[in-house]
């Protein structure tokens, strides 16, 4: 009796146990990167070091900063050794090293190493056997993650890496096959990459709305007149538009290719700024005449920003000039789009009164977002109307509607007798 007590005792305690949370055990893994390119793959391998140290049989933890003093070229051979992409008909495929570094991982050192690997003669480039056994010929609980990180006719980037597949001890080899796709995927993923940034891009929009704002009226000394005229009003309209696409496009391929890099934070600052200025000069004229060449200046800063978005995604240099050219397009036609449903509206509130209190409030509204954007990215305070203006664009479609239906009311009040052209203001 006295023994399957004990017995139930123990059970229970080991189900208690059993029972009980397991101690996190940070388990470091290896991972393998492909960039696909026209010729040949860039593959980046991330090695945790102390996983390294036990397969390799060197002391590396000791002094991370040391091992490629005293190890590099041990290390270039081990790796080559234990890296063998083969064709479909078991052809090797050609590995050059290109360097290899030692950087602090998010919690240890990893040993990362760039190599670029090139099929045989006749061999397809996108469908491959990917033979890896660095650390997991050692290592048994070992596990190497192998993604795609850059494949364009696929649309995959570097800012959203593919997981192919996991190598471990038993399994050393992944299949690599990216003969799905085209080149008009690729072109159309950054084409409506460059559509949602316009979409999403709130202070970008709001710049050039609120320089359109006064852009079919008259200045008249020190205050903006009545309508201008169709015609005047539809050319200037259109001049501002083009110079502002002329900017962005510029510093765009400028900061693509690398030669023109800025740090984000000024840029943004320099944004909310533009935004600002053009706002004081929706209520009063500031720079009469002179809009294009105030467009197409913070155009040029505006394409910062949008570079540092094609930044972001890693293009290899064979797709960059494609990348940069989908891009551009995307946001001229997400541009071009919210021009051509606001401005006919705009032309049309313009010839009536209601348009001075419409331009006032507009203007007003953008000039407290602005300063609201610059307080927040050049100090870090917090920003009182970030919900009032998800709001506003969260509801767009609604504003839109609504500005519509008051510039019919608004003209057809006009018509039954009220003065046509709105006073100065």
């Amino acid at each position: 009796m006295n023994r399957l007590r004990l017995l139930l005792r123990a059970i229970s305690l080991f189900v208690a146990l059993s029972l009980q949370p397991a101690p996190a055990h940070n388990m470091p893994n290896s991972a393998v990167f492909l960039d696909f390119h026209r010729d040949g793959v860039l593959t980046e391998l991330v090695l945790p070091l102390n996983e390294l140290e036990l397969a390799f049989k060197q002391p590396l933890m000791a002094e991370p900063d040391q091992v490629l003093a005293r190890h590099g070229a041990a290390l270039q051979t081990y790796v080559l050794e234990h890296t063998h992409p083969k064709a479909p008909d078991g052809r090797e495929w050609k590995i050059e090293f290109r360097d290899q570094a030692v950087v602090m991982g998010q919690v240890q050192p990893d040993l990362v190493v760039h190599l670029w690997m090139t099929p045989p003669e006749g061999a397809p480039l996108r469908e491959f056997t990917f033979d890896f056994s660095v650390i997991h010929h050692e290592v048994m609980n070992h596990s190497t993650v192998v993604s795609v990180r850059n494949d364009w006719n696929s649309a995959v980037f570097s800012s959203s890496p593919e997981m192919i597949g996991t190598i471990q001890f038993t399994i050393t080899s992944v299949q690599v096959d990216r003969t799905r796709g085209s080149w008009w995927q690729g072109f159309h993923s950054v084409l409506m990459l460059g559509i949602h940034h316009i979409a999403e891009g709130t202070d970008h929009l709001l710049f050039l709305l609120v320089l359109l704002l006064p852009a079919p009226l008259i200045p008249a000394g020190k205050r903006w007149g009545g309508f201008g005229g169709l015609k005047r009003g539809a050319t200037k309209l259109l001049k501002i538009v083009t110079a502002f696409t002329i900017g962005h496009s510029l510093t765009l391929l400028a900061g693509a290719i690398g030669w023109l890099r800025l740090p984000s934070q000024p840029v943004e600052v320099l944004i909310a700024f533009s935004i600002l200025v053009s706002a004081i000069h929706a209520i009063r004229p500031w720079f009469p005449g002179r809009e294009t060449w105030i467009a197409s200046g913070f155009g040029l800063i505006h394409g910062l920003a949008f570079a540092g978005t094609i930044a972001e995604y890693g293009f290899s240099p064979w797709h960059l000039a494609l990348s940069v050219l989908g891009f551009n397009i995307g946001i001229e036609l997400m541009q071009l789009a919210v021009v051509l449903m606001v401005v006919p509206w705009l032309i049309l509130l313009s010839r009536t009164r209601v348009y001075t209190p419409f331009r006032l409030v507009g203007s007003v509204f953008a000039g407290l977002a602005a300063l609201a954007w610059m307080g927040e990215r050049a100090l870090s305070w917090p920003n009182p109307l970030n919900g009032v203006i998800e709001g506003f664009v969260a509801h767009a479609g609604w504003w839109l509607a609504a500005l519509g239906v008051a510039s019919f009311a608004a003209t057809i009040w006009q018509r039954r007798g009220l003065p046509s052209a709105g006073k100065p203001g």
